[in-house]
């Protein structure tokens, strides 16, 4: 049960994180889109930020480090996409 509770609050706290990330940098996506934007930002964010010593820890802190990760994401696809 504390399972699927986990990926229940990894969903949300992705959604957020990618929803987050796209309105600093001002890209709008769909639902699906910001949860994986937010997954994956929060790998990207924990390497880049674990790189120069900087960590988060609970809700707040993974959702800092996702946000930081997805807007890493979404400028390196401006960039390989020119837009």
């Amino acid at each position: 049960m504390t399972s699927i509770i986990n990926i229940v609050i990894g969903l949300l706290l992705g959604a957020i994180s990618g929803w987050l990330a796209g309105k600093i940098m001002k890209s709008e996506g769909s639902l699906l889109r910001n949860i994986i934007l937010g997954i994956v930002g929060g790998v990207v964010g924990s390497v880049v930020l674990g790189l120069v010593g900087i960590g988060g820890s609970g809700y707040l802190g993974t959702i800092v480090v996702s946000v930081v990760g997805a807007c890493i994401l979404i400028f390196l696809a401006r960039l390989i996409t020119k837009k």
